[in-house]
């Protein structure tokens, strides 16, 4: 993805007139920033963001020809209309650890007769700039009846420069043999 253009955000102008303008405010903090930079960006992109990446996610910003590397690290949103309210970016040092997200996502899950029981999709971590990742896909078609998948059986995580924040037998998703749809049985209570 090529790098999102920002602008220093104009205080002149509140926050509610912005957005009725199509502009989204944010802030950029950490990494060479002392200070907590407030920005702004035209909802179309902070739009198409909000599509394409998710929190976690690394990207570049050009603030005034600068480029940064960040990742996304909240996104409010109006419940009611989703309309994008504000954007935070954390920057990244090359050299400096970072805490993060890794997002599971499920490829197949619609095949998967068994009832599928999801646990943990959001995997939490630190790693360097550099070793961040912001998503890993897990194959579910062919997996057979009460598998259960956990942190420590993905390979990705495997990986000596990721710094896991959560236990390796922490389960990602199983697979029950009970089939998607069907109810158990229930016994009347006796009156």
């Amino acid at each position: 993805m090529k790098p999102i253009t920002v602008d220093r955000r104009d205080f002149t102008i509140k926050a509610k007139k912005l957005r009725r303008s199509g502009i989204v405010p944010g802030n950029v903090f950490g990494g060479p920033f002392s200070e907590p930079v407030s920005i702004q960006m035209e909802e179309a992109v902070a739009n198409r963001l909000f599509r394409n990446k998710r929190e976690g996610s690394k990207l570049k910003l050009d603030l005034e020809g600068q480029l940064i590397s960040v990742q996304i690290k909240e996104k409010v949103v109006n419940t009611l209309n989703h309309e994008i309210l504000h954007m935070s970016f954390q920057a990244l040092k090359d050299d400096q650890k970072v805490n993060s997200v890794i997002h599971i996502l499920l490829q197949n899950a619609e095949k998967v007769t068994d009832s599928l029981e999801k646990m943990v999709m959001e995997i939490p971590y630190a790693s360097l700039p550099e070793d961040m990742i912001d998503t890993i896909t897990i194959d579910a078609e062919g997996m057979a009846s009460g598998s259960v998948v956990t942190v420590g059986d993905i390979p990705e995580l495997k990986s000596e420069r990721i710094e896991l924040q959560i236990a390796e037998d922490e389960i990602v998703f199983r697979l029950n043999d009970k089939k998607r749809g069907s109810a158990p049985d229930e016994k009347p209570d006796a009156e």
